[in-house]
């Protein structure tokens, strides 16, 4: 094929690929947000109302408060200037953290408030899937009241359905979830056009001044009504989350094209029907439709929110893996799904906790109407913090000028704190559960860094510098030399690793190559092939292994090893024995952590999966020699 007929096959591929990834996101990214049409006008009205009549102005304040959620946050923040500060094509709190990291350092204030961000999303991530489902299911009770009783456990079985087909990947899910989810967009919009003609004073609602008009003249009660029509932007943060599993482009293109569009001809058709018969505020989503198309347009309703929970799940699974490639919780067993989309992965111990904890919350609040009085305080958290992380980004790594960086941010956190505070007066109806969840994962995982730290002090003491180790042995005759090669990994590249001293003292074995390898975690989600190994030879006997592996990338190290021949890294894989130091901790008897923090972080580390495993080496390769550190 000629260069120039590859090269229009190549612009031919593009579009198409961009397409198929675009119509993929809006059945994963955009699911949660989609579906907030079915309660957040009805949600809004009923705070503004309390089950009394709306008004009319009450009704187009409330739909421009809508509108002008999805312009301001979901498309100004989000889609327009959020997306852009991807991390080598990764997204989420943790991105933003590690794009500032590598200007700021390891500031520990800069630590915190990933941490915080990061336990925010999770404390979203177990309230969506049950809000969405519940939602859906309630809307058979307007067709058969005598269903409400089977509301609760119709919700668990398909939330124990949806989350057993995690495992097929992001990709196979996407396929599905997207054409259905097209369609879903394609309906709502058609079912607000139908009714946006009833009262065309609903046009009015385009202005932000109806919503402003609202908030300062209804004084305290705006509050309430604000952190119901907040409900509209839930899953907003998705669309940054999810960005490895699509990327930047189909999410923008899905967004402007199709998503958008959608949502404002929903909230406008609503509201004009609201407009023309009051009654109708009870439900207006549901009552937009014919009465004979109910049937039909409640079991479409209840397959698309069952998809919007994919959007927050799939985040949890990316979000999880880059804590754990920095250090913030302990390792976890994860599966790539997808050959040609990195960051679609799988991990089923996320998958189970967060299956435990929806259902727990299913149990625990029996209704949509009362999940949301729960729902809007995390989100609204984790957008405070990536607003905060975004000015550290915006100033210090784009190196905008101050006065740009506040006049952008400022205003979009003046509207996030007002949506907080909005939030925050359903703290006792239950806002307090997302905090709690957040609260104890931020405790979780500022005991997994405070502990390692410990851990690496700890072991740095009584070490022996490798140095010192290697000229002690080169002329020893107590050690037997034996053919093959060794390789010792080790978190401390300086000193001897301990599984290497272990080896030396038992067995008095030293063999003919001996590798000390060590693994670290970049601020960047991938490292390239030929910068992920790096070499150094000590002697003819020692050499020094770094290998690079970024957050997102499977920490795969025989496949780095082979991928570093180049560098004279030479082995083979069945006459190499992988070395591991396995640690077993007790209590100390002065523990430099509270006595609850040191078992809690004693009980992390039985958790985590072995080593052997998370780096992929060979089971039948593996020597384990054991270390006991009191901490």
């Amino acid at each position: 094929m000629s260069s120039v007929h590859a090269g229009a096959a190549r612009s031919a591929a593009r579009p198409a690929s961009t397409a198929a990834l675009a119509v993929g996101s809006v059945g994963v990214v955009y699911g949660d947000i989609g579906t907030s049409p079915l309660y957040a006008l009805r949600e809004g009205l009923h705070a503004a109302t309390h089950g009394g009549a709306a008004q009319r102005g009450d009704v187009i304040g409330i739909v421009s408060l809508l509108l002008w959620l999805l312009i301001l946050i979901a498309t100004f923040k989000y889609v327009v200037l959020i997306l852009r500060a991807d991390n080598r094509g990764e997204g989420g709190t943790l991105s933003l953290l590690a794009l500032g990291q590598k200007v700021m350092g390891q500031r520990h204030w800069l630590l915190i408030l990933g941490v915080v961000g990061t336990a925010l999303f999770f404390g979203d991530a177990i309230i969506t899937p049950a809000i969405s489902v519940l939602s859906a299911v309630e809307g058979v009770t307007l067709i058969v009241p005598a269903f409400d009783p089977y509301v609760v456990p119709v919700t668990i079985g398909i939330l124990i359905c949806l989350f057993a087909a995690q495992r097929r990947g992001t990709e196979g899910i996407s396929r599905l979830f997207g054409p259905i989810m097209l369609a879903w967009f394609a309906l709502m919009a058609a079912m607000g056009l139908i009714h946006i003609f009833d009262d065309p004073t609903i046009f009015r609602a385009f202005s932000p001044v109806p919503g402003v008009q609202y908030l300062f003249t209804h004084g305290a009660s705006a509050l309430v009504v604000l952190g119901s029509v907040f409900l509209a932007i839930t899953g907003a943060e998705a669309l940054y989350a999810d960005m490895g599993h699509f990327g930047r482009q189909p999410i923008r293109l899905a967004w402007i094209f199709v998503v958008f569009p959608s949502l404002a001809l929903s909230y406008l058709g609503q509201g004009a029907m609201v407009l023309s018969d009051p009654s109708t505020a009870s439900n207006p989503f549901f009552l937009m439709a014919p009465t004979w198309t109910l049937p039909g347009l409640v079991a479409f309703a209840t397959v698309a929110t069952i998809i919007a929970s994919q959007a927050v799940i799939t985040g949890a699974f990316s979000v999880a893996r880059q804590a754990v490639q920095l250090g913030l919780l302990p390792r976890m067993e994860i599966h790539h799904t997808s050959e040609t989309q990195h960051g679609q992965i799988y991990i089923p111990r996320m998958n189970a906790i967060l299956l435990v904890c929806v259902v727990v919350l299913v149990l625990a609040f029996g209704s949509s109407a009362n999940l949301a009085t729960a729902y809007g305080i995390a989100v609204t958290g984790e957008m405070l913090v990536t607003t905060i992380l975004a000015f550290v980004v915006f100033r210090y790594v784009w190196k905008w000028s101050m006065p740009l960086t506040l006049a952008i941010l400022v205003p979009l956190g003046v509207v996030e704190i007002a949506l907080f505070a909005a939030n925050m007066t359903k703290f006792l109806e239950g806002g307090y559960m997302p905090l709690a969840v957040a609260a104890m994962l931020v405790m979780v995982m500022l005991t997994w860094v405070r502990g390692n730290r410990i851990v690496q002090v700890k072991s740095r003491a009584g070490s022996i510098p490798l140095n010192t180790l290697i000229g002690s042995v080169a002329g020893s005759q107590n050690v037997r030399h034996v053919k093959g090669t060794a390789m010792f990994l080790t978190a401390e590249p300086i000193v001897a690793p301990p599984a290497l001293l272990h080896n030396l003292k038992h067995n008095q074995v030293l063999h003919a190559h001996n590798y000390i390898v060590t693994v670290a975690t970049s601020n960047a989600p991938h490292v390239p092939a030929a910068d992920m190994v790096v070499t150094e030879n000590l002697n003819d006997t020692f050499t020094r292994v770094f290998i690079t592996f970024g957050y997102m990338d499977d920490p795969n190290v025989p496949r780095a090893l082979r991928m570093a021949g180049k560098l004279g890294v030479k082995f083979e894989i069945m006459t190499t024995s992988f070395f591991i130091n396995r640690r077993s901790f007790k209590l100390a008897e002065h523990s430099q952590m509270p006595g609850w923090q040191t078992r809690l972080y004693l009980a992390m580390t039985k958790t985590a999966s072995n080593a052997p495993a998370y780096y992929h080496l060979p089971p039948n390769r593996v020597i384990e020699l054991g270390q006991q550190i009191g901490i």
